[in-house]
């Protein structure tokens, strides 16, 4: 069977391959933020796009294949190598993942791999992109056939992405917990006995109750501190904490709510936004509606919280993935506008 007459035309491939890159990269930061059942599909648009890439890059080898002998290789050509090694690295460690697979790499995992070869793509291409770039109009020359080629490829990729929850369920394999983040399950209902992560560089030293306040300030009426004594952890919820390092958890926590905190400051009627400062400058925002419905933890299943966990105080914020879950609190401020520079202490806290 000749499978030239069931794939694109060159350019439509290349195009395709760039497509493909795009999505993955668009969706994957996207993931970082998809707390919630309703953002479940742009995991699926994440995979998706792996299937078609891991489909088309085949097709774009065995064209190429024969300018990769020792006699026509340029400084180009061996980045374009280094380019189609990477980018075999980041689906093939996410299809591992995604079977269960697991990989010690110290203080990382596979899951982190996967991560920084899908990172190492988009630059590569955009460099490889620079000595072979050709219009996206060369990619409509095949019309309609390549349009229904195209369908027949996304169909695929939806059908193979779709036979990986049985097949995972036949082999039993640790995939079979993946929630639809992607993440897997660890340490629900144990206490503080779930993975401890930071984000960056956070990593204090514990910290003495007694020299430890909680502050509520800004756009409020009354601004008020706490010692960890004057706080009364009477409001329980179960909530699962979804890390983006590729792990969900579930757990009782009790604390105080947020709402009691805002109440019992009074924010003033321009107040949209509540963040939520950790004593490393980590610092994290949400809407003052959501935050009221927030909690601030002191212990996890009947134990009081572990330093690595947040100990005295750690925002649960259902919805929210685990980066947004603050540690270690000593600050809720009330504000009108968000803070942009959130976006930068995020990176540079604990430095």
């Amino acid at each position: 069977m000749d499978t030239r007459r069931l794939t694109p035309t060159p350019r439509a491939v290349d195009w395709g391959l760039f497509a493909a890159v795009a999505t993955l990269l668009t969706t994957g930061i996207a993931t970082i933020f998809a707390g919630i059942p309703s953002s479940a599909w742009i995991i699926d648009v994440h995979a998706l796009s792996g299937v078609v890439l891991t489909l088309l890059l085949p097709v774009k080898l065995r064209r190429v294949a024969h300018r990769l002998t020792p006699s026509r290789l340029t400084g180009v050509r061996v980045l374009s190598v280094g380019l189609g090694v990477i980018t075999l690295g980041a689906l093939c460690t996410g299809v591992w993942w995604i079977f269960g697979g697991t990989l010690n790499l110290g203080p990382w995992g596979l899951f982190h791999l996967h991560v920084a070869l899908g990172l190492l793509v988009p630059p590569l291409l955009l460099v490889h992109l620079r000595a072979r770039f050709y219009s996206p109009v060369q990619a409509t020359r095949g019309g309609r056939r390549d349009v229904l080629r195209y369908a027949g490829l996304v169909t695929t990729g939806a059908l193979l992405w779709r036979v990986q929850g049985p097949v995972n369920d036949a082999l039993d394999t640790a995939g079979v917990d993946r929630r639809y983040t992607g993440s897997r399950e660890q340490g629900t209902d144990d206490g503080n006995r779930f993975p401890v992560t930071s984000w960056v560089a956070d990593d204090p030293d514990p910290i003495d109750a007694a020299d430890w306040s909680l502050s509520v300030a800004g756009r409020v009426a009354s601004e008020t501190s706490y010692a960890a004594g004057d706080l009364s952890p009477d409001a329980t919820e179960s909530v699962i904490l979804d890390c983006t390092s590729g792990w969900y958890s579930g757990h009782e926590w009790q604390g105080v709510r947020v709402g009691d905190l805002l109440d019992a400051a009074d924010p003033d009627d321009a107040a949209t936004w509540v963040q939520f400062r950790s004593v490393t400058g980590y610092r994290w925002s949400l809407p003052l509606s959501e935050a009221r419905d927030a909690m601030l933890a002191t212990h996890v299943d009947g134990e009081r919280l572990a330093h690595g966990h947040g100990y005295p105080l750690r925002l649960v914020a259902p919805g929210r993935r685990g980066f947004q879950w603050v540690k270690w609190v000593e600050s809720v401020r009330v504000s009108k506008r968000r803070e942009l520079g959130e976006w930068l202490a995020i990176f540079v806290s604990g430095l």
